[in-house]
């Protein structure tokens, strides 16, 4: 696997090798040990699954709150998404910045999005599934968002993203300036 730490502090982009030969691949997705040392000991309680029929269907931005807050392992298994990371650690130098990275079935490639950060993603192809580990138990209680198009955090969501395909509960997010201060940078 090939880590590489990403713009905002914290994230780190992840690619397993794929061994192949003429019946397909073999990969490794997940090491302890490897993630361990490249990006830090967090323990999975939960492994969780989002498949998405239409693209341009927007998921997000989602995080949960302590004591359940979440550091999440993102990997697309079929199709294709373009998955958001936004910083939401008040005090952080990248504090309010957004990171947007394909993730598909071909590429691979993964996305460590850790606590203090807000989460989503727009599908890019049909029936995307997308497969992601959690170091927290989902709690309704704790579960909060921010508004997926807020201009002050600035994703440059595809051309395909599709207000429409919104939860009830992604269309009433609050801005980033209306959020309550979750998280503190650490440093």
């Amino acid at each position: 696997m090939h880590f590489s730490p990403a713009i905002l502090s914290g994230i780190t982009l992840i690619k397993p090798r794929r061994h192949g030969d003429a019946r397909g691949y073999f990969a490794e997705t997940f090491r302890a040990d490897r993630f361990t040392d490249e990006v830090g000991r967090y323990e999975f309680v939960q492994e969780n699954e989002s498949l998405s029929a239409q693209v341009g269907t927007i998921r997000g931005l989602h995080f949960q709150t302590d004591p359940f807050a979440q550091g999440k392992l993102v990997r697309c298994v079929q199709g294709a998404l373009l998955d958001v990371a936004v910083d939401i650690r008040v005090g952080s130098p990248t504090f309010g910045q957004s990171i947007a990275v394909e993730l598909s079935a071909e590429n691979a490639r993964q996305l460590w999005v850790p606590r203090g950060f807000a989460h989503g993603f727009c599908t890019l192809r049909p029936n995307t599934l997308l497969s992601y580990k959690v170091t927290a138990y989902y709690s309704a209680e704790h579960d909060k968002g921010l508004a997926w198009n807020d201009p002050a955090i600035g994703v440059e969501w595809p051309d395909c993203a599709d207000p429409e395909t919104l939860s009830a509960k992604d269309r009433i997010q609050p801005r980033l300036a209306d959020l309550p201060a979750c998280f503190a940078y650490e440093g």
